[in-house]
């Protein structure tokens, strides 16, 4: 299922401003590039426009059981792709299937399996749960437009997605949907990693791709820790680039997503949120009542055989089943 989400008016959640610049709150970089950019080394200093891409680090925190995460660095106004995937749960896919929900023109199967075997693969202690996407360019307004795309990425494929946008840039043009997911982007930057194949620093910077993400939109997360693999990506999620954090240490663009293994490159190429906590305490309670009782079981077999879009899915398996209410009924009463 493919959703198109309405947008809001503001970007604050609480103390946090989801506009594009590292708050003091997210403390130090979990990771800073190592390698610099081969997509272009954006020298226009716009919050808007920018004629290069490149991570040149990224920072995280949770607050109110929202991911937040500060990707310092530039997208440049062609729309390439900010790709984010997220390891939350037990399960996932290691090696990205060719099954997966459609979303943004089929972004997660252009990397996945295309029925030879092959498809993009992690760190062996990475498996996918979550996909995020941030993009922006120059529209059909002649103005900057930002859009975002998500989806689940259950073990065996399908899952459910959405979009939103257009925005704009900086916090006049931040995404933000009515079920909590926001994206801001400000392409001030003209520090960090330069042009180039050889080893870089991305450190000093603290404008670029700003995001946050209920993570009660991923099925199943309670608590525990969070992972993230990031990296820039052509405009049909086509080319990987050499822009990929934790960092390469080095070395020219990926190329076809389906051909890279994450596991053959040295180092993890993801970051991990330690001790995430957050989420939802009480997954089964899906009327929010602090409480597993008949009314959650009802709601639960309303939604029986489906993909879990509106509820119901606990195992984030997607589909709705014997399993999710064999996890109903071992929580039966009230939430701990």
């Amino acid at each position: 299922m493919f959703i198109a989400l309405p947008l809001l008016a503001s970007s604050a959640f609480g103390a946090t401003v989801v506009d594009g610049s590292a708050e003091k709150s997210y403390g130090a970089p979990l990771a800073v590039q190592n390698t610099q950019t081969q997509f272009g080394d954006s020298n226009l200093g716009a919050i808007g426009l920018a004629n290069g891409s490149e991570i040149d680090s990224v920072r995280a925190k949770i607050e109110g059981g929202v991911l937040f995460l500060m990707f310092a660095g530039n997208l440049e106004s062609n729309f390439n792709k900010l790709d984010i995937f997220i390891d939350a749960i037990p399960g996932g896919q290691n090696r990205v299937l060719g099954t997966n929900v459609d979303v943004d023109f089929n972004a997660i199967n252009r990397m996945g399996d295309n029925g030879t075997g092959n498809g993009l693969t992690f760190d062996a202690a990475f498996a996918a749960d979550f996909f995020f996407s941030f993009t922006g360019g120059v529209g059909g307004s002649a103005a900057y437009e930002s859009y975002i795309n998500f989806a689940t990425m259950p073990t065996k494929g399908a899952g459910v997605g959405g979009y939103a946008g257009p925005g704009g840039s900086g916090l006049a043009g931040a995404i933000v949907t009515k079920i909590g997911f926001s994206a801001a982007i400000n392409n001030s930057n003209i520090l960090g990693v330069i042009g180039g194949t050889d080893v870089g620093d991305g450190a000093g910077v603290s404008t670029g791709v700003e995001i946050a993400i209920p993570l009660s939109q991923i099925p199943g997360y309670v608590s525990g820790d969070i992972k993230v693999c990031a990296f820039v990506n052509g405009g049909g999620h086509d080319y990987l680039s050499n822009q990929v954090l934790a960092g390469l240490g080095g070395g020219a663009n990926l190329g076809e997503p389906r051909a890279v293994n994450f596991d053959f490159i040295p180092g993890d190429q993801f970051i991990t949120i330690a001790n995430g906590g957050g989420g939802t305490p009480c997954p089964a309670d899906l009327n929010g009542d602090t409480f597993v009782d008949a009314a959650d079981l009802a709601s639960l077999l309303n939604v029986w055989d489906s993909n879990g879009s509106a509820g119901g899915d606990l195992n984030g398996d997607g589909i709705v089943d014997a399993a999710d209410l064999a996890i109903l009924l071992n929580v039966w009463g009230a939430c701990a």
